[in-house]
Formats: C-alpha cells, structure tokens, sequence
C-alpha cells in the first residue's frame, strides 16, 4: 500500500533516502583514492590530527571486532584491510614527514605524543619507539604468520574429507542443496582466509621497517634542515626534530600493533561457538582449585623475606575469594544439575512408555547366583569369575567362531544360598550348586571315595565328585585325582552350556556382525552370495544347522563359497547344509581323527540304510523319518550295545552312514544318541583311513 500526502509519493521519498550501507561501498572507494592522494597533495595540519585521530579510531574499532566475532568468515575482509590501513599508515608518515621536515610542526597529536613519551629525555623515547617496533615485527607479526601458514595448510590438506563429509550429510538428507552450497563456500572461503592471511602479514612486517626508516630519516634530515635551513643551533633542531619524530613513529606504530594484535587474534581462535571474551572467562574459571593454589603459592611468596608483602598477600587475597566464590558457584550448579536429573528422571518414568520396554527385554544370556555365591563375582574380596566369564567369550569365539553377547551376571534372593542356574533368553537351562570356600575333587576313574569330604555330582559331564576343604587339596593330589575350584565348575559348565545350545544364541544379529567382520577381508565372497543369493535369515539358518551338530563356523569364507556355490541350484536349507558340510570335511574329522590320520567308526547295514531311506518324509522344516515306535526301538538298542563295545578315540562315537541320509538318519537318533557325531563318506578326506569296528543291523 502507497501512502500519499499533500500530492508527494512517500515511498518514492524513501527510495530516495541516502542509507549509509547500502553507498558504503562508494565511500570506500573514495576513501583509498583518497590515501593516494594524501601522498602527493600537502596536508594541513588540522587535517592530518583528524586523520590520524580517524586511524587510531579504526584500529581500535578492527581488534574490537576480533573479539567478537566466533568465526573468521565472519573479519573474511581483514587480509584486505591490513593492507589498506597499511596504506593509511604510510601516507599519513608522508603527509607528516613533508610537515617535519618543511615546517618543523606536524600537528598537536604528534606533538603532544611525542612530549608524553619522550619526558625530556630523547633517548628514553627513541628506545621505547623502537620496542614497540621490535614487538610488533618479531613478536607478534611472526607468530600470526606462522600460525595462518600452519592453518592453511591444515585446512587445505583436510577439505578433501569435509567435502565428502558434506557430499554424504546431502546425500542422507540432513541437509538440503542450498545448505549444502553454502557449506562448500564456507570451506572454500576459510582456505582462501588463512593463506590471505599468511601474505598479508608481510604488509606489517614491511610497515615496521619501513617505520624505522622513516623515523631515522625524519631524526637526521630534521636535525640537517634545522640548522642549515632555519638558523637553529644544533640542541635546538635535536629537541625539536627527535621529539617530532618519535611522536610521528609512535601515533603510527600504535594503531599498527593494535592491528597486529587483532591479526593474532583472529587466526589463533580456536573453533569455540563464543566469542572470545566469553571463552577466556569461560576457560579460566573453569577450575576453583586453580585459583586457591595461587592463593597459596602468592601467600607464601609474601612470607618470604625481603619480598613486597602487600603486593603479594593482595593478590593471595584477591585469588583466595576469587577461588571461593567459584567453588561455591560451581557447587550451585551442581545441586542444580543433579535436581534437574532427578526431576528428568521422575518425568520419564512418569510419562515415557519406553521404560516399560525394559521390564520385558530378554538378555540373550545371563548367570544367577544365590546369595553364598557373590563372593566368586566380588572383585576386591579376589574373585575372578567376571573375567573368566570374558575369556568363555573369547574362547567360544576362537573354537566355534561365535559370537557370545556379554553374558550378564545378577544375584538372585530367590534361589538357594550356593545356586546358580544359566538362562538362555530367560529360559533356565542349567543350574547346580557350589560350595564356595571348598574345592571340588573328581578321580578320572570316575570314584571319588577314597577322601573324606561332602559327595555330589560334577554339573558339566554327570561325574561322582567330592566337595573338600581347601587344606586337603595336597592329600587329594598325591592320590592322582583332579582338584578345580568353584569358578572354575560354574565356567566349565556354563562353556559346555554355551557349546551345546551355542545354535540357539546365534541369531540374525550375531549373524550380521560375522558376515560384516568376513567383508572386510573377503568382501568378494559376501558381495556375490549376500542378499542377491541367499538373506541373513537363510545363512542363519544354515549355521544354526552346523552348530546343532558341533561343527565349528569359524571358517565362514569355506562356509559362504559352499553357498555360493550351491544356492544357485537349491533353496533347500537341509540340502544346502550338507553341501557346507562336505566343504568342511577337514574340520570335521578333525574332532574324530587319530594320531594315525585314521577314524575309528560303526557303519549301517545295507538293509538298514534302505530301511530309513524308503521312510523319509518331506516338509518345509525339512526331512523326518517315519519308521515305526518298534523298530526305531530295536535300531536304538543295537547302537547302544555296538556303540559300547567299541572303543573310539577320545571317547567320541561316530557312525558313517551314506550321504543320501545323513541328515534323516540324525534326526532319528538326535533325541537317544545327542552326542554321537553322524557323518558321511563324503565328510571323510581321501587321505583319512576308516576303520570300521561295529556295524548296526535292524
């Protein structure tokens, strides 16, 4: 809407407003015209103090900003203002050393500069010129230089990364195109900055020399002209000509190290979100104890003889308040932080359906213990069970090539005193009971009643043992029999636990992280089975096949080739499960094999395997035999009296049987015969002797 009053458009007025920012620009413009120009055109002396006064303004305004600001794109300009206040500088200490030298008056700033300074005494002020000097060319114009140089350097070797970084935030979502733009301008501008930067600091290296210079031609050419030129003696035009001097070099060099300083600044910011006054207040007070050490230490420096007392027990004083009354602050925030926890705590249980996820999370697998039994867990009393709990982790890993999830162990009030039991996703397991502060005795004969002490039964294997006290494990050592303590019982069961039902804790997110560590080296064999042949849940399934019959998964390359193979042909989880089987034959036999390279096993006769060959039944579980109650009845007795009158290495039956009815045949015999392996010929190596010792007939 246009508003017009007395026949004038007042928005055409407004347009026509002279707004300072939007012609600041042109002002600039003329401005460094400007500088130029004060290089050749004489100026006045009233001219040159509101110049000067304008110079000293601007440096103060520019180390101000530097404070300020919380990023360095934020000054990107200040590489090209150094080199335009350099400018000022140089055609201000023309326009004065013409003044100087031609009317030996160069203003009231530069007088009344040069009579604060120098006092009287010309050399005082000549060595305070040139300090200043010094400061600003080695000290402070050096470090910022190196530091810009150092910076860019940085930020150029890590754009390649933040790049990718700002690629893969667009890619994901989390930005859109327009921020991303600006990100990669940013990162572009910031490079640009620091190596700006690293040149322009030769502009204020070139300054001091160049103020020296000056100031000595202004001193001696003053001093020539004094005297020749103007009839002074040669006191006088040294008075007169030094003290301009020094006070030419000083309003100058005093506007240079403020700039110089808020180079410094700027390019040593680290990336902190606050300016940097509130950094610096932030930081120092960070940590109370720090000040009332200095309290102490400034206490003690005053107590020492000869020294100011006033000046140091003020400072003690000053840090030991300073120190108490941010300890007391930060003890405040404290309270106050740990109320507002609790009170977040009270909300969330109040109102966030999430906590009751936590009533009914399922740990994959954990060990209760009664009450008698925490000492075995208690750390500073010397129990160990928690780290042989991870080394059950480990070694579970290295023999079956599984991953155990951290086992969680919880005291439970409700089981008897020296009770554990072992749960697999909440579901009880195992449980036995331990005499905490005894050892447990067991004869490798299987008789342990040759010492005194409370009988039981060892949980892992069902073997006849003895609970003992701790003085009389060297007499049960003499006679040959095995002494182990309670840890080790509950580990060694909970191993056999973990082996035994190692099928059931792999699920589909063990899986995941076996495949993920097998792609780091072998991603070529991942690649082509997974997900293009074969899902997570399928593999899955396959290893829970092997696992069920003790088979290691620890050589996943062999195992994921075999499917590759394989899956091309067949969906079938059994069949595919045989096929990885007769790829780790080695592994296999392995287990079984003599040290004569040779495998001591009970075959089937032939009319038996044509028995249970001509009984199969298919399904989408896979295939189950259907033999009927009385014969499967008379198949199970002849395994067990041909099973126990032959003796197999390592006390490990196995039968062979032909590859067509492997499986069938173990899931007949699974539930009477859990641990007698059964394999194939197939499984069985070419340089692997067989040696059957017992067959079994219907």
């Amino acid at each position: 809407m246009v508003c017009i009053k007395d026949g004038i458009n007042l928005a055409t007025v407004n347009k026509k407003k002279f707004d300072i920012k939007s012609n600041l620009d042109v002002l600039v413009a003329f401005g460094v015209i400007g500088i130029v120009m004060m290089i050749i055109i004489p100026l006045p002396k009233g001219i040159l103090d509101v110049l000067l006064a304008f110079n000293i303004t601007l440096s103060i305004v520019i180390i101000l900003i530097t404070m300020f600001t919380t990023n360095v794109l934020q000054f990107s300009v200040f590489p090209t203002l150094l080199l335009v206040t350099t400018l000022i500088r140089l055609a201000l200490n023309i326009s004065s050393t013409r003044l100087i030298l031609s009317e030996a008056d160069a203003g009231k700033i530069i007088e009344a500069f040069g009579e604060f300074v120098i006092r009287g005494n010309y050399v005082v002020g000549i060595i305070i010129f040139l300090i200043i000097v010094v400061i600003q060319f080695i000290v402070i114009t050096n470090g910022a230089g190196r530091v810009s140089e150092v910076s860019a350097r940085f930020t150029l070797d890590a754009m390649p990364g933040k790049q990718m970084s700002i690629d893969a935030d667009l890619n994901s979502g989390l930005i859109d195109e327009a921020m991303a733009k600006k990100r990669r301008q940013d990162l572009q501008s910031e490079a640009d900055f620091y190596g700006a930067m690293d040149g322009a600091s030769k502009f204020v290296k070139g300054d001091a020399i160049a103020s020296i210079i000056i100031t000595t031609i202004n001193i001696i050419a003053g001093i020539v002209i004094g005297v020749l030129m103007h009839g002074m003696d040669a006191a006088t035009a040294a008075q007169t000509y030094v003290r301009l001097s020094v006070g030419d070099g000083l309003v100058s060099q005093v506007p240079a190290l403020l700039i110089s300083t808020a180079s410094g600044i700027l390019v040593t910011r680290s990336g902190s979100p606050d300016n940097f006054g509130k950094t610096l207040a932030t930081q120092l007070t960070a940590f109370p104890i720090a000040a009332g050490v200095a309290s102490g230490v400034m206490l003690f420096l005053g107590l020492v003889p000869n020294m100011p007392k006033v000046a140091f027990f003020a400072a003690s004083l000053a840090t030991g308040i300073l120190a108490y009354l941010l300890y007391k602050e930060e003890t405040k925030q404290q309270e106050l932080e740990l109320a507002l926890e609790e009170d977040e705590l009270v909300e969330m249980e109040r109102t966030e359906p999430e906590n009751v996820m936590n009533l009914i999370s399922v740990e994959p697998m954990e060990v209760e213990i009664g009450y008698g039994l925490i000492p075995l867990a208690d750390e500073t009393t010397g129990g160990d069970l928690l780290q042989r709990i991870a080394s059950v982790r480990r070694q579970c890993a290295i023999e079956m090539g599984i991953i155990v999830q951290p086992i969680r162990i919880r005291d439970n009030l409700q089981l008897k005193t020296n009770e554990y039991v072992i749960k697999i996703r909440g579901t009880v397991i195992a449980s036995s009971e331990l005499m905490a502060s005894m050892l447990l005795c067991m004869d490798p004969n299987g008789d342990s009643s040759e010492i005194q002490g409370i009988k039981t039964v060892e949980p892992t294997f069902n073997l006849p043992a003895v609970w003992i006290n701790k003085d009389q494990r060297e007499e049960a050592e003499i006679k040959g029999l095995t002494v182990v303590d309670p840890t080790t019982v509950m580990v060694t069961h909970l191993t056999e636990t973990i082996k035994a039902h190692s099928y059931e804790l792999l699920g589909r997110q063990e899986v995941k992280l076996i495949v993920d560590n097998t792609r780091e080296k072998y991603s070529t064999v991942v690649e082509e089975l997974i997900p293009d042949l074969m899902t997570i849940g399928e593999l899955q399934k396959v290893l829970q096949n092997l696992l069920r019959e003790k088979v290691p998964i620890k050589d996943m390359v062999t195992i994921m080739e075999s499917l590759a193979d394989n899956s091309r042909n067949t969906k079938d989880i059994e069949l595919l499960t045989e096929y990885v089987r007769f790829a780790l034959a080695r592994t296999i036999c392995n287990q079984i094999i003599n040290e004569e390279r040779a495998v001591t096993v009970v075959t089937l006769t032939p009319e038996l395997e044509e028995l249970v060959a001509s009984n199969v039944q298919k399904s989408m579980q896979g295939s189950f035999p259907t033999i009927d109650p009385d014969t499967t009845t008379r198949i199970f007795h002849n395994i067990r009296e041909t099973i126990d009158s032959v003796y197999f290495y390592n006390n490990q039956p196995v039968i062979l049987v032909s590859p067509n009815i492997r499986a069938v045949f173990r899931k007949l015999v699974e539930m009477a015969f859990p641990h007698v392996m059964i394999i194939s010929l197939n499984e069985i190596p070419n340089d692997i002797e067989i040696r059957t010792e017992g067959v079994v007939s219907v």
